[in-house]
């Protein structure tokens, strides 16, 4: 008579091993999950990581290595009811260590770790425990857009003594009436001590050509559109606010808003503007490079930078 075990998981760290009963054949132990390599490929595979949809994601997964939910699960080290509650919409991803887990368990080659805003596989770097998610508590927190994070970036404003912003055009981060921060702004707030330093991008510079290009967006638009912010801005500084407007000159790569010791960082692409990218909350610690590198990126840009307001 066949020995019969029983099925189940094992968990060890955030490792979850599934073992499935095969009758009288011993135990199988369930590992990461492989897709072929033209899968990863796809265009809608491609444009579910960018967008880090991580239920469309997962169908995929059923699609195109016929895996079950609860071979999902086993693979990235979730349950079978958290993976059908992503699948059907009813439960989103925001957390770097969970996108982790499921690039490890989904066997992610690198440029489909980069798509979802990863690091190359582990299995490529050197500098062993300098490189697990728990050296790098400066990433606190990862939204999926910018839309995401909006009431905890107004809610850090509201308190923050300094406020910093690289964007493009600013238009929809405080230069409109009903952008992200403008409510937030000492005029809004009875004329509390806030000192605020924009930049944008210079309207009359080849990389605004460039980046209109890269949007699809006429050059002439786009540079209105940075002339418009800076009038708005303007306005602030005749109510008294103390506000800097700066002009920029290089191709934008980094969307950046920081509230004295947090920065909310996304990033500009051929493929999408800032607020459409994920958006990672970077907090100020002792020895972390992130918040050091971005704000020594900031200060290099307003040396470079011409005053405008």
């Amino acid at each position: 008579m066949p020995v019969r075990y029983p099925t189940g998981n094992l968990t060890v760290g955030w490792l979850s091993i599934q073992f499935v009963d095969t009758g009288g054949c011993g135990m199988t132990m369930l590992g990461p999950i492989e897709l072929p390599d033209w899968a990863w490929e796809r265009a809608e595979v491609r444009q579910s990581l960018r967008t880090r949809d991580m239920g469309a994601a997962f169908r995929h997964v059923q699609q195109y290595a016929g895996a079950s939910q609860a071979r999902i699960a086993a693979a990235v080290g979730m349950t079978q009811a958290r993976v059908n509650e992503i699948i059907n919409g009813h439960r989103e991803v925001s957390r770097l260590d969970v996108y982790e887990r499921i690039a490890d368990g989904l066997r992610m080659p690198d440029d489909a770790r980069h798509l979802l805003g990863l690091a190359a596989g582990r299995e490529k770097r050197s500098g062993g425990a300098a490189f697990d998610l728990a050296a790098f508590p400066e990433v606190v927190r990862v939204y999926a857009a910018q839309n995401s994070a909006a009431e905890e970036i107004r809610q850090q404003a509201h308190t923050a003594q300094q406020l910093d912003i690289l964007a493009v055009r600013g238009l929809g981060v405080i230069g409109l009436n009903k952008s992200l921060l403008r409510a937030c702004l000492p005029r809004e707030q009875g004329g509390k001590g806030l000192r605020v330093r924009v930049l944008l991008l210079d309207p009359d510079s080849e990389a605004l050509t460039r980046r209109a290009a890269e949007i699809g967006e006429s050059a002439e638009s786009l540079a209105s559109g940075v002339r418009l912010a800076e009038a708005r801005l303007r306005e602030l500084l005749a109510d008294s606010c103390d506000i800097e407007v700066y002009r920029y000159r290089m191709l934008p790569t980094w969307r950046l808003i920081r509230t004295d010791s947090t920065m909310f960082v996304s990033a500009f692409d051929a493929g999408w503007e800032g607020h459409e990218s994920a958006t990672y909350k970077v907090m100020e610690t002792p020895h972390g490079p992130l918040f050091r590198g971005f704000s020594r990126m900031f200060e290099a840009l307003i040396d470079g930078a011409q005053r405008t307001v």
